[in-house]
């Protein structure tokens, strides 16, 4: 998809001046519904805990799932601001959960060690026996595929019209996979995992054999998606290259792992999540006080706003919005990229066409 052919967004309520200042982030929706829930301590008291994690934006921009320790997935309709209650589903102890870009498939990965996958328009679903407590998931860009990566580090494929297992388990280094992603043509799969290290790898699906891998420092609590580039050249994800926290986010080539061009700098606290949008023009990511708008090819950071403690961060698939979710905060902020950010990038888009 190149920006230069969707329509500019004529306003937006996020002020986007110089890109040195902060701003305060004014969304133009707040999605409400999600409930605070309680926890037992071991001393008889209780903690009260609220936030939700995970978001993610339907094929269209207009719609929206989310998951909260609340134990409902909600579906919420973007045009109205409002739940969709009737499809509204109740799920106890869910890890992981992820949505199929063509919106077809949604899939939980559940305590009791099974991982299952609901096609939404029938409600026909299928249950993957793992064996084990599944952290991550993703699922192939074509919604064939989904992966599983488990606390005992390892990683399974399955597939999801015949729910049979197609490959695994792969077996990558460290003692906890944190994060997985098919590449675009699904030949591939990035694995970031970690125990005394981060360790960033790249397996052969069809082999089931590492390609590369590269190792960098870990620092408690860091937690990072990845993220495959245009015709799978690349990966994008943050990490610590010193014993310092991980405040910037670096690209790296895909057959050898090395770092391709200048990181993105700007973060003065440890980043807490990254969104690259499907056509790969822009980059947000996420730290204690801060969201930044980057354009990812010239890593200039287009926008940055005071926004308190986001926990997960996701780019609408037509690149006009940005939606987060807040620690101690039950609500999902939809913010629309300012116009004057898309008016510049579809001048360049133009220029180089």
């Amino acid at each position: 998809m190149c920006l230069a052919n969707t329509a500019v967004v004529a306003s937006s309520s996020i002020q986007a001046g110089a890109t040195t200042n902060e701003s305060i982030l004014t969304p133009v929706m707040n999605l409400e519904g999600h409930e605070p829930w309680t926890v037992s301590l071991l001393n008889g008291k209780h903690h009260e805990y609220k936030h939700v994690s995970y978001i993610s934006y339907f094929p269209d921009s207009k719609k929206m799932i989310s998951r909260s320790s609340d134990k409902t997935i909600r579906r919420w309709d973007l045009r109205k601001g409002k739940e969709i209650k009737e499809a509204r589903a109740v799920y106890e102890c869910v890890q992981a959960v992820g949505l199929s870009r063509d919106g077809r498939w949604f899939v939980a990965a559940q305590a009791g060690e099974t991982l299952k996958a609901i096609e939404l328009e029938t409600g026909i679903e299928r249950t993957f026996h793992d064996g084990n407590w599944i952290d991550c998931i993703d699922i192939s860009a074509d919604s064939r595929l989904v992966a599983g990566g488990s606390y005992n580090c390892k990683v399974r494929i399955w597939n999801l019209d015949t729910g049979e297992l197609v490959a695994g388990p792969f077996k990558p280094s460290g003692g906890l996979v944190e994060a997985i992603r098919f590449s675009e043509d699904s030949r591939k799969l990035a694995i970031l995992s970690h125990l005394n290290e981060r360790y960033l790898q790249v397996w052969d699906v069809q082999t089931q054999k590492l390609d590369v891998q590269k190792s960098t420092h870990y620092v408690l609590g860091s937690n990072f998606p990845v993220f495959w580039t245009t015709n799978d050249k690349s990966i994008v994800t943050a990490f610590a290259l010193t014993d310092d926290d991980p405040t910037m986010i670096y690209e790296c080539d895909a057959s050898t792992l090395k770092t391709v061009g200048a990181p993105f700098k700007g973060h003065t606290s440890t980043i807490s999540c990254l969104a690259l949008s499907s056509d790969c023009v822009f980059l947000a990511s996420s730290s204690y006080r801060a969201i930044k708008l980057w354009a990812f090819e010239s890593r200039q950071l287009l926008a940055s706003f005071n926004v308190k403690s986001p926990i997960t961060l996701v780019l609408s698939p037509d690149s006009r919005q940005l939606a987060c979710t807040c620690m101690d905060d039950t609500k999902i902020h939809i913010y629309d990229i300012p116009a004057n950010i898309l008016t510049s990038i579809e001048s360049t888009s133009n220029l180089q066409i």
